[in-house]
């Protein structure tokens, strides 16, 4: 009986590592069992009856570690609840905010076979020191990240709501 569920991630900055510490912790309080690992550190998903996966959106890409994983566990996939989250804008604008969820939908529409029970796109959080490319892409000029401010618009309450009714979705389905 695969009665745990995984909440895999993949961040480059951290902020999404801490999207997915929350829905794991909300999870668990809703009585769930949860493993919190990054994707690249999960080889197998036996034991599991449920699967959360969380990336961040980067110049209009999921993480590449979320592709990978997504490539990697096809037949597995397929026979569990799925539900995904990606952190996008940088603002709560309702317009970049449909514009992220396009870009996932775009992604993952690579994946015809997976069929996620929600998916979900929350704000994200621009660091305030970026790491190679980034950095050198917002030295340009031109960049539509030159100049930009740190800042961080992830709705914590909305995480939480979030996760809270994936324990509703999942508890039938790995309480079996």
């Amino acid at each position: 009986m695969e009665t745990k569920t995984l909440m895999a991630y993949a961040s480059k900055y951290g902020s999404t590592q801490e999207v997915a510490e929350a829905i794991a912790a909300t999870l668990s309080e809703r009585g769930l069992s949860v493993d919190l690992q990054p994707m690249r550190e999960v080889h197998t998903l036996a034991g599991y009856g449920a699967v959360v996966l969380g990336a961040p959106l980067y110049f209009g890409l999921w993480h590449k570690d979320a592709l990978n994983f997504l490539s990697r566990n096809e037949d597995a996939l397929a026979q569990r609840p799925v539900a995904i989250f990606a952190l996008g804008p940088n603002s709560i604008d309702e317009k970049e905010m449909q514009g992220s969820r396009a870009q996932l939908d775009t992604e993952l529409a690579k994946f015809p076979w997976l069929t996620p029970v929600v998916i979900e796109v929350f704000g994200g959080k621009f660091p305030a020191k970026l790491r190679f490319p980034e950095s050198l892409i917002a030295s340009l000029p031109a960049s539509p990240l030159h100049g930009m401010p740190s800042n961080d618009v992830r709705d914590w309450t909305a995480i939480r709501a979030w996760a809270n009714s994936l324990a509703q979705k999942f508890q039938p389905v790995i309480s079996r």
